[in-house]
This record gives structure tokens, C-alpha cells and sequence, in this order.
């Protein structure tokens, strides 16, 4: 994959970035940053198929995963979280707490996730590269992708039905996946960057591709995923949450525990 050509790809979404910001200024919420996060992997996926190099079975293959995931989250994001509104807890945090500084700080950060975008996008384009003729490996990535979308769509129609449900206020969520893990939502995203890794087994890149799960692990459990997620529902409903925690995997779904507070 030629430099220059994610050099544009970056040069683009920084365009396309700046364009969200002006929009978040007129509609004052920031949540279409993460609609452009989403939506700008699938572009440079795009990109890369038609301008890059490889065999052209996996470049199409891999626009295939890449596009449908990219749409279906941005589409997600945009109805469930921007469009619904309110603004998204972290972004109101961030206006509360930058104050006069906030437009200048936001563009900055949009930005990032332009920078975001692109780095996300390397793994995809370390797959595309590889000159290695479709086959078994490539069979095992579709599935894993296929598992991890059906997947990742149970868990937040689960989830949108249960907030949807007026008697489920200030309660926490429990139905189908959400039974066995307190984020599948966030295991099955993880699941489709392995997808990558598989198909880009035979790339001069295939490290790139192989580190993108690592990455995506490390930010779920200790950064932006799980820590924050987790302080809000606590804060929110507060013992409920604790008993979930005590009784419900945290990460890979799992059989549910026995509360040891239940037990007499």
C-alpha cells in the first residue's frame, strides 16, 4: 500500500472533518464525530481497493467487510445516538469542563479522529496488499466478520429495545446477549478487527493487521470502552449495577454467576 496514497486518504477526511465540526457548531452536539469515525474507515476502504494493489478477489472481499460494517455502525450511531439526542454525556462533560476553549479543543479532537480513522483503516489495507490467492483463510475471516456483525446487531437491537420500554428506567439491561456479557457490544466490535488479522495471514503488512485486536483490547478494557461505560452506569443505577457486575462477564459472553450477595 503506497504511502502517498493514505496520505490523501488522510488529507480527505480531514476536509470531511472539518465539515462535522462546522455542523456540530450550528447543532451543538459533537456525537457526529463518531458517525465520521465510523463511516471514514469504510471510504478509505474504498479507496485503498480501487487505487491500491493486491490480489483483487480479497480487495473486493474486504470492501465488502469493511463497507458493511462501516455502514451499518455509522448508521447506527447517527439514528440511535445523534439524531435522538441529547448529546452524548462525554461531549457535554467536555463543554462543562473546556468552557471558552471548547470550539478550539473540538476541532482539534475531530481532527484526531480523522488521524483515528486512518490508523484504524492501516489493518484493512494491510489484508488488501497481499498477493496470496483467495482461500481457507479467507473463508475463516468472512465468518468471524459474518459472527461479529449478527452479533454486534443483536446487542444493540437488545439494548434499544430495553431502553425503549418505559418500565426499564433506571434499570439495567439483561435480555439475549446482555445476559452473558455486560458489553457485547464491544466483544463482537473487537471480534471484527480479528477478521482482518486472519486475511491479511501471507502480507508483508500482516503485522499491522495482527495488532489492530491488541489495540482495540487495550482501549475496550482500560481506556475509552469499559472504565467510563461502567462509571456512568454506576452513578446511574447504581445497586443494580453492582449486583450485574457481580453476576455477568464483563467482556466475552459467558454463563452468568451466582450472586454471592443472594446467597443465604
Amino acid at each position: 500500500m503506497s504511502a502517498d496514497l493514505v496520505l490523501i486518504g488522510w488529507a480527505a477526511l480531514a476536509v470531511v472533518f472539518t465539515g462535522l465540526w462546522l455542523l456540530q457548531r450550528r447543532t451543538r452536539d459533537a456525537g457526529v464525530v463518531d458517525v465520521g469515525w465510523a463511516a471514514g474507515i469504510g471510504l478509505l476502504a474504498v479507496l485503498y481497493a480501487i487505487a491500491g494493489g493486491g490480489e483483487p478477489a480479497r480487495r473486493a472481499l474486504l470492501v465488502v467487510m469493511a463497507g458493511g460494517w462501516s455502514a451499518r455502525l455509522a448508521i447506527y450511531i447517527l439514528r440511535d445516538r445523534v439524531l435522538r439526542g441529547p448529546e452524548d454525556g462525554r461531549y457535554q462533560e467536555l463543554r462543562r469542563s473546556w468552557g471558552e476553549a471548547f470550539e478550539t479543543k473540538i476541532f482539534v479532537f475531530f481532527q484526531a479522529q480523522a488521524g483515528l480513522s486512518v490508523a484504524f483503516s492501516l489493518p484493512i489495507a494491510a489484508a488488501m496488499v497481499s498477493t496470496r490467492a483467495l482461500g481457507w483463510l479467507d473463508t475463516a475471516a468472512f465468518a468471524v466478520w459474518v459472527v461479529a456483525i449478527l452479533g454486534e446487531s443483536a446487542a444493540d437491537r437488545q439494548l434499544a429495545a430495553h431502553r425503549a420500554d418505559p418500565a426499564n428506567r433506571g434499570r439495567t439491561c439483561r435480555r439475549g446477549l446482555w445476559r452473558y456479557s455486560r458489553h457485547p457490544n464491544y466483544f463482537f466490535e473487537w471480534l471484527h478487527w480479528c477478521a482482518y488479522a486472519v486475511a491479511a495471514v501471507g502480507s508483508p503488512w500482516w503485522w499491522v493487521a495482527a495488532a489492530a485486536p491488541l489495540v482495540m483490547l487495550v482501549f475496550v478494557l482500560f481506556v475509552t470502552g469499559i472504565p467510563p461505560t461502567e462509571a456512568r452506569a454506576l452513578a446511574s443505577r447504581g445497586e443494580d449495577y453492582r449486583r450485574y457486575q457481580r453476576e455477568t462477564s464483563a467482556f466475552v459472553p459467558w454463563f452468568p454467576r451466582r450472586d454471592p450477595g443472594t446467597e443465604r
